[in-house]
């Protein structure tokens, strides 16, 4: 499969939006089954489709962040969100998705490729992403560690009042 990376197109919002929810319909699904209630339903307390799309429309309205789409054939894979952090001369991979009937295919390999490229080019001298440390998680860090990314150890804790 021939992969093309070009700055995102607003005509393909819903589109992205679509691919957003279905790639992480998975991961939410396992991080119900393994995370407190409490929790989840202070982060999504209208369901976290909901969440995902306004989160996702404020990324493509977010002038600190670039997003870049995946195609293939013209069709949407993946896309990717990048940051600069330049006071640490570190980009960051914000958010990357691949639609899942071409997970698995190259797709996050490319993004991830093409964002350091990017990184590269601007001069910086790491790079971080970050994902969770849940079972539904798990492609993810897996996907991060195949490509070279190391764990930063971070523990965060939460407590219900």
């Amino acid at each position: 499969m021939t992969i093309e990376i070009r700055p995102f197109d607003e005509r393909y919002t819903e589109e992205l939006l679509d691919l957003s929810l279905q790639a992480w319909a998975p991961v939410f699904e396992a991080m119900a089954k393994t995370n407190d209630k409490f929790v989840l339903d202070a982060f999504y307390p209208n369901g976290w489709e909901v969440r995902q799309v306004a989160d996702i429309k404020a990324l493509l309205k977010d002038a600190t962040c670039e997003v870049w789409a995946a195609h293939a054939k013209d069709s949407l894979v993946g896309f990717v969100g990048l940051r600069v952090h330049p006071e640490d001369k570190m980009g960051e991979i914000h958010i990357v998705a691949v639609a899942p009937e071409h997970q698995r295919r190259g797709v996050a390999t490319a993004l991830m490729s093409f964002a350091n490229d990017e990184f590269r080019r601007a001069g910086l001298k790491m790079v971080m992403v970050e994902t969770g440390g849940d079972p539904g998680h798990e492609a993810s860090r897996a996907a991060y560690e195949s490509f070279g990314f190391r764990r930063w150890p971070v523990a965060r804790y939460f407590m219900e009042l």
